[in-house]
Formats: structure tokens, C-alpha cells, sequence
């Protein structure tokens, strides 16, 4: 199907929905390089002009990638909770962007509404918002899970541990534990990218951080973030806790990736049967990234924006513990600056949220992008205050094994202190009976025997 709007008397003609979608993202570099971006600003209000009068119905029937060769298409359009959708489905786009940012739009009513939402229709109307609406509407969506402690409760901000080792060396990875676990940071997850993904590694990492938690009655979780299959290899024989797996928005990323619809499925059912929880079952934790389509060239001619939230359609299915966007990380090919980087965030943190995930950010950037620490401290701030449920603890911010720049300890500690926000509950009372932390939420002076690296 054509669309076309007239502005001040010239006629913008686009070939179809994804066209206009594309046309209508703010300006980004990922989308310059596949020739998909406006051509100017006029070409792009145009397209916002003409996204803001669809009805939220097109969605449905014009479909960005075709039904019959894409997967996760047909995991959106077979999923469509019609119930869901009704009240807002005699919305134009525009309409829809309004009535989000209404007193009618709470907590509540967005959260009944998230089965509903297609990822189009949420891309859609992310790219009508300003950087304030995203942050005005996420605020507003609290999703918490639960396995061995709480996440994403209103007043709480987690943190994912990230003790990284470009050997897997034993000792540094325990030393950083241990210094992310002075400082608070750890209740969303003890997460460690392995520098080798052979199972045997990884079986002995996930021993290490398993009878750490058991030595010291840690109440949080632990995952080692090697490829699905290898963890599938090892699930009856490790302590496996959360199963990771990178995903993408259409079938041929995730075919990049190595897996499909049907390994998630696999995974998340061998998941259930561990029942390793102990407050909850959500057991599936997954990263995105916008550009991973397009560096894959699996995009379908579809703005990298718009296949990130496709990718929430298929985390979405799987109940997860733990959603976040690495939204610096593949580089400024994709996302060019600081500003680029901020407003990628905010949109997928609005997105995610708007559907329904447990929504964190890896705050980060590589050392070749138009990017600084000062950038990720406005970043960091502003996802804060939108209700992001965690970030990344990474000592000094800088990871050894991964190359770029992230969050570290003390960033959680300054926006908890400046948020007045808190750790996950159970995690809280284990850091005050531990000596870390004392009622009020503040860091005690501690005594260096507190935990020891045996």
C-alpha cells in the first residue's frame, strides 16, 4: 500500500508502511548507511505528519515483512491479543500518542494494554514523541519479576554485576564480585560474558558463581552468557539459574544468531523444569541492540529502530526475568554520537516497557563513537528517572574483556542516592545484615574481611 501527505504545497509520496516508518525515525547513522533515512527535515516531518494519521488497525493488515517468510511476523500477528487492543483500537497513531501521555493512561490501563500493542504500532508512535514523552510514559509502566528476589518494584533500581575477565581468570572474576557486591550492585544479576563459550568454561563458572551465592546466602541469581546451545549442552549438569540469549527482530537476525523460535521454546521449557527459583519462575534473560539487523543485512529494508521493537515481540514470548538494550555497543556505525545513543535508549527503554518486558540499558558506547562518560552520565540519569528497572555495574566502567565503555559501581551508587531509590528488597536485607548497608540505604565503612575470595 502507498501513503502519501501534502506539506506546504509539495506531495511526499512513500511506497509503503515501512518506508514511512523509516522516514519517519529521528536522524540516525544506521539508517544513513542502508539508505533508508529521510533525506532532510522536511522529508522527515512529512513522514511523521503521515505516520501520525494511520490508524493503529493498519498494523495489522500491513504487514512490514510478508506473514509467509518471516517467523517472528507470524509470532506477532498469531499473538495479537484483540481483547487487549480494543480500547485503543480506534486510535489514529497520533491519537494513540496523546491518550499515553493522559492521566487515563496509568499504570494499570498500560500494563492490560501491552498484549494488545503490536511492535509496529509501538515503534510507530515512539517516533512521534519527544525525549521528555518517553520518558514521561515509561515512568509510569512498573513491570517486576521474580526468581530469587524481586526486580523492577516502583522505588528500586537493580543492577546487573558484570565481573568480565578477558581469561576467565577465577580470582579476577571473584575480585570484582566482590568489589560490585560493596557497592550494591548485583541484586538483577551476577552476569558474566565468558571469554571462551566452550561448555566446559562455562559449566565451571557457573560452579564458581553458584557456590559463591551458597557460601554467603546471596538472594539473587546468577547467568553466564554463552551462546543457547551451549548452555542447552550443559542445563542438567551446571547450576544453570537464567538462560541468556541474544535475539533480534526478524528471522534471518536470529538465524545469524543460531537460533530460531523453536531453540527459545526448547530453552525456555528446559528452564521451567530446573525450577532453580526460589520467589518466582521468570527464568529467561535477553539482550538486543539496535543495528543488530541491519549489520546482519536481515533487515528487510526496515529502520533499526522499528526491528529492535520487533525483537521485544519475541522476548515478549518467553516471559523473561531480564530484557536490556546494549544500546552503544555495536558502534556509531549504527548510532553515531551521544545524541543518537541517548534518544536509541530512551525509545527502546518506552518501547519495551510499553510491551510489557522488565526493561534495563547497558548505558554504553565504543571508544571510536562521538561519545563520553559525560554522555552516559546524562544517559543514566535520564533512564533513571524514566523507571528503567537495572543497568550494568562494571569496575571503572570500562570492560577489560569487551572493549567499551559502560556503567560502573560507583554510578549506581550516585543514582540510587540522588533518585532515593533502593535495591531489590531481599537484596537490601542481605546487604544490611551483611555490613554493607545500613537502614537509610547508605554504604557503610567496611571491614575488608566482610567476604574473602576462598
Amino acid at each position: 500500500m502507498k501513503y502519501k501527505f501534502s506539506l506546504r504545497g509539495f506531495t511526499y509520496h512513500f511506497n509503503d508502511l515501512k518506508t514511512v516508518l523509516a522516514k519517519a525515525t529521528p536522524q540516525r547513522s544506521g539508517d544513513a548507511l542502508a539508505g533508508l533515512a529521510a533525506e532532510d527535515h522536511k522529508e522527515r516531518i512529512a513522514a511523521q505528519y503521515c505516520l501520525s494519521e494511520l490508524p493503529l488497525k493498519v498494523f495489522l493488515q500491513d504487514h512490514i515483512i510478508p506473514y509467509d517468510k518471516d517467523e517472528v511476523t507470524r509470532l506477532i500477528i498469531d499473538n495479537h491479543n484483540a481483547e487487549a487492543f480494543a480500547p485503543v483500537s480506534k486510535f489514529t497513531v497520533g491519537e494513540f500518542r496523546d491518550w499515553l501521555l493522559s492521566y487515563q493512561a496509568d499504570c494499570q490501563a498500560l500494563r492490560h494494554l501491552a498484549p494488545g500493542l503490536t511492535p509496529e504500532m509501538v515503534a510507530a508512535v515512539s517516533k512521534l514523541m519527544r525525549n521528555q514523552d518517553l520518558i514521561a510514559v515509561a515512568s509510569k509502566i512498573e513491570i517486576v519479576t521474580k526468581f530469587r528476589n524481586t526486580v523492577g518494584l516502583k522505588d528500586r533500581f537493580s543492577v546487573r554485576l558484570q565481573p568480565n575477565n578477558p581469561s576467565d581468570n577465577p580470582k579476577g572474576i571473584a575480585a570484582s564480585i566482590i568489589d560490585g557486591l560493596m557497592y550494591g550492585c548485583g541484586d538483577a544479576v551476577i552476569g558474566i560474558n565468558p571469554a571462551t563459550d566452550n561448555p566446559e568454561t562455562v559449566h565451571k563458572l557457573l560452579k564458581q558463581l553458584d557456590d559463591f551465592r551458597q557460601q554467603y546466602e546471596i538472594p539473587t541469581q546468577n547467568c553466564i552468557l554463552s551462546h543457547l546451545s551451549t548452555t542447552m549442552e550443559i542445563i542438567d549438569k551446571a547450576p544453570v539459574d537464567l538462560i541468556f540469549q541474544s535475539i533480534g527482530g526478524t528471522e534471518k537476525t536470529n538465524s545469524s544468531f543460531g537460533i530460531d523460535l523453536k531453540l527459545l521454546e526448547e530453552a525456555y521449557e528446559a528452564g521451567k523444569e530446573l525450577d532453580r527459583g526460589t520467589i518466582g519462575t521468570q527464568m529467561m534473560y535477553f539482550e538486543t541492540g539496535q543495528g543488530s539487523s541491519l549489520s546482519a543485512n536481515a533487515h528487510h529494508g526496515v529502520d533499526q529502530q522499528t526491528c529492535e521493537v520487533r525483537s521485544y515481540a519475541v522476548a515478549r514470548k518467553f516471559n523473561p526475568f531480564l530484557v536490556n538494550t546494549v544500546v552503544g555497543f555495536i558502534g556509531p556505525e549504527y548510532l553515531y554520537d551521544g545524541k543518537q545513543i541517548i534518544r536509541a535508549a530512551l525509545e527502546d527503554h518506552f518501547c519495551g516497557k510499553l510491551m510489557g518486558l522488565p526493561m534495563g540499558c547497558d548505558v554504553c558506547y565504543t571508544n571510536h563513537a562521538e561519545a563520553d562518560q559525560e554522555d552516559m552520565d546524562n544517559l543514566l540519569t535520564l533512564l533513571g528517572v524514566a523507571g528503567c528497572n537495572y543497568i550494568m555495574g562494571i569496575p571503572g566502567a570500562d570492560d577489560i574483556m569487551l572493549n567499551y565503555q559502560s556503567t560502573s559501581f560507583h554510578d549506581a551508587m550516585y543514582l540510587r542516592n540522588v533518585l532515593k531509590k533502593k535495591p531489590a528488597p531481599e537484596f537490601e536485607e542481605w546487604l544490611q545484615k551483611m555490613g554493607i548497608m545500613d537502614e537509610k540505604g547508605q554504604r557503610k565503612k567496611l571491614d575488608h574481611k566482610i567476604l574473602s575470595l576462598k
